[in-house]
């Protein structure tokens, strides 16, 4: 099975392997070679069309899938931790910063800042925008997550913004590092993890369920320091990335086969060096998902989690993966 896979680095740019993470090619052109690469998406519109992020620089776009790279709209002066396309709109594109949102809603040809109700300033200094999602559903709902800010919402676009209630009992609850939508038939259920694990609510996020990870032998934590939750293949599998801290000295990956209700810790080829970070996974490519811890190793699977290796190529600090066909 072949597949591109994009990799954004804290430090060393972006680079994109064509042949299903054999060997990796180090982007040169349009893409400052020692950048900070903290986030990358993939259209869902347009096969081929990648978005990468350069911090205190802005938007960089690819449309041959990974093969050339420019940059995008005016410069947005932050450091850029997400990225995401409007599925209901190939024009718009939202832009989570450190602090806030920027949006397009011209293809990338211009940005601009959104008004939220996301603080200038948290506990652990100024708030990273850690995941922007446009609800599959409803076109006019927005979602954000916000270290250590929590949740805020917009119903009409992301003119305007509430912030949610908090997480759990302190403001580190409100740490949300993973977020994620899937639908039930009850409707519409929101996935958090945070230091203290993963989370569901099924009311929009008024009230959530908790559940925790074991930890590590040696932690400073009780349990498992969480990043990244996906359901990779709309079957009721979901996959969090996990480890002992930030940036961690081991990590794991935990899987669920019945959307959140028990979780088992996947069998590791090798024992992750740090704490597993993000996660990337393509509707067009069914069983497929990327795993990739802090200190730069990178997990596949191709058999929907059953089983995982990694990859020969190790990187520096990883920050955001891409999955795409090759």
């Amino acid at each position: 099975m072949d597949y591109t896979i994009g990799v954004g680095t804290v430090g060393a740019g972006l680079w994109v392997s064509y042949n299903s993470g054999g060997k990796f090619r180090h982007i040169f052109r349009g893409v400052e070679p020692e950048c900070n690469c903290r986030a990358l998406a993939v259209s869902p519109h347009t096969p081929g069309v990648i978005l990468a992020a350069q911090d205190q620089v802005g938007v960089i776009r690819s449309d041959d899938n990974g093969g050339t790279w420019e940059r995008i709209g005016n410069t947005i002066d932050s450091d850029i931790w997400s990225l995401a396309f409007d599925p209901h709109d190939d024009q718009r594109i939202y832009v989570g910063t450190r602090p806030g949102v920027w949006c397009s809603s011209d293809g990338g040809a211009s940005f601009h800042p959104l008004d939220t109700s996301i603080s200038e300033q948290c506990p652990i200094g100024v708030p990273r925008t850690t995941n922007v999602i446009v609800d599959p559903v409803d076109a006019n709902t927005v979602w954000a997550s916000v270290e250590v800010n929590g949740l805020h919402v917009s119903h009409d676009r992301g003119q305007t913004w509430t912030a949610l209630p908090s997480l759990g009992q302190s403001e580190f609850y409100d740490d949300v590092h993973g977020f994620a939508i899937r639908q039930t038939t009850a409707g519409t259920q929101l996935l958090a993890t945070s230091p203290f694990g993963f989370a569901r609510s099924n009311d929009q996020g008024q009230t959530w369920d908790w559940h925790e990870f074991a930890g590590f032998p040696g932690s400073k934590m009780e349990y498992a320091y969480c990043r990244a939750v996906r359901e990779p293949w709309d079957d009721g599998t979901l996959i969090v990335c996990a480890g002992d801290y930030i940036p961690g000295q081991t990590g794991a990956i935990e899987v669920s086969r019945d959307a959140g209700d028990s979780w088992e810790r996947a069998e590791l080829p090798v024992t992750p060096n740090s704490t597993m970070y993000w996660q990337a996974h393509h509707p067009d490519l069914p069983g497929v998902a990327l795993a990739s811890s802090v200190f730069g190793q990178i997990y596949v699977t191709e058999d929907h989690a059953q089983s995982w290796r990694k990859l020969d190529r190790d990187f520096g600090e990883i920050r955001a993966l891409s999955l795409t066909p090759a």
